[in-house]
């Protein structure tokens, strides 16, 4: 196919609410990502929690907001995707901003009620509740606004802007940390998400697919959700392929803890998390190309494979040479870097490579399991692995930083472990794979 048909396929194939939905999305992850990036030191620095109530707090705030969208999914079926939209951006401001001013005065009657502990729990359920709502939105208009021919397209794109988001999040995290103090950050991604309300209500139309209901009873979203919920083959599949989240999410729990606790304190850990979606931006289009005829549950078991290597590169001594030799060329040029950090960024990078393969072949895949109508269902569902990807790295990264850190001082067998339980999900993709032998969508041409 020529460039010049190509391009006018694009131009053709996206309709405006794609647009608008997914650069909405992207200041919705600066602002989650933002959020992420600090939100482990200040609990465990600024706010005093150990690292095992950090780990589960966190786990906690990710696993609502990944868990979510199989509610927010049929709901936005039920009311519309821009209804849903505006409501989630401002629920998001209110909760980053609560969570920002945890220390302010007049937040002081529900901090003497209550443990900090249990404030802590009852704010970060507030912002979880928008992602929750905006991911299947943006990810079901993605759907229904693009035209076959350039919808795997559409799904790279809608990838790359997330992971934009994902870079400039830590980015002006790391900033405003660093220069304005780390409670300033939640109200950044306040102040974020709260213009996307109105960029929502001015800009976004609600789209509508072919073949498509205009209207959708709670008695048939009842009906969609329960269709989802008993197709046990599909199920098995959303949690084994969690346990790539799993691994994943551990850049933004064990990693920071571990970072500040047994590498350097000083380290900004912030501008560290923009290694991996600077990666994901700058490589998910070459990717999707060098991969586009892998069918997407090979490329997904090739990722998480790819990804459970990462955190082993944290404990390979023989890097660590060639991690002082360029420290020091960087060191000659005045870009004042250790090694240590150096090789924490090539650990980013492997992980970042495991996830540009899958991630969008996730999305892909699971989009052409719906029926038309039902994309905001399934697409809910599709967040299903990283809720208890997400809860579970929590849970158990915080533990493995207190047990194997705090108490046996074996740092390093946090990463053993960790990338011990990949390799185990990617076996059980394997035999899953061979065993179940999922429907899939053909791999591309």
């Amino acid at each position: 196919m020529k460039l010049a048909q190509r391009w006018q396929e694009v131009r053709e194939g996206f309709e405006r609410p794609f647009w608008v939905a997914n650069i909405t999305e992207l200041f919705e992850r600066l602002s989650y990502y933002g959020v992420n990036a600090s939100l482990a030191i200040y609990l465990h620095r600024s706010l005093g929690f150990s690292p095992t109530q950090t780990g589960d707090l966190i786990g906690y705030f990710g696993g609502i907001v990944w868990l979510l969208p199989l509610i927010g999914g049929p709901l936005a079926d039920k009311f519309g995707f821009r209804r849903m939209l505006a409501a989630a951006y401002l629920v998001m401001s209110l909760g980053y901003f609560l969570l920002g001013s945890l220390s302010a005065s007049w937040m002081a009657p529900l901090r003497d009620a209550l443990p900090m502990y249990y404030v802590v729990l009852i704010i970060l359920f507030i912002p979880a509740m928008g992602p929750a709502i905006v991911k299947p939105c943006v990810v079901g208009t993605t759907a229904r606004a693009s035209k076959e021919n350039v919808r795997s397209l559409g799904y790279s794109l809608y990838y790359t802007l997330v992971n934009v988001g994902g870079m400039l999040g830590p980015l002006m995290a790391g900033w405003v940390h660093e220069h304005i103090g780390i409670t300033t950050v939640f109200r950044v991604c306040a102040l974020s998400v709260f213009l996307m309300f109105f960029a929502v209500v001015l800009f976004f139309r609600e789209p509508k697919e072919a073949g498509e209901p205009t209207h959708t009873s709670f008695a048939q979203v009842g009906k969609n959700f329960w269709t989802v919920v008993s197709n046990v083959r599909f199920m098995s599949f959303l949690v084994i392929f969690s346990g790539f989240y799993f691994v994943f999410w551990q850049e933004f729990i064990a990693l920071p803890l571990y970072v500040t606790e047994y590498v350097d304190a000083k380290l900004n850990v912030e501008y560290l998390l923009t290694v991996d979606p600077l990666v994901v931006i700058l490589f998910t289009i070459p990717a999707s190309y060098l991969t586009r005829k892998w069918k997407p549950f090979t490329a997904m078991t090739v990722g998480l494979l790819v990804s459970s290597f990462s955190w082993l590169v944290l404990m390979s001594g023989g890097l660590m040479p060639a991690m002082a030799w360029l420290a020091g060329k960087f060191t000659a040029m005045g870009i004042a870097i250790k090694g240590p950090t150096l090789q924490i960024g090539v650990a980013l990078v492997v992980l970042a490579a495991g996830e540009l393969i899958l991630s969008p072949r996730l999305y892909e895949y699971v989009s052409r399991l719906a029926p038309p109508g039902q994309q905001g269902v399934y697409m809910g569902f599709a967040f299903l692995p990283v809720a208890i990807g997400f809860y579970t790295a929590g849970a158990v990264g915080g533990r493995l930083v207190h047990y194997f850190g705090f108490q046996r001082g074996e740092s390093h067998m946090i990463w053993w472990m960790i990338s011990g339980l990949g390799f185990f999900a990617t076996l059980l993709m394997w035999i899953y794979d061979r065993v179940v032998k999922p429907a899939e969508a053909p791999a591309q041409t």
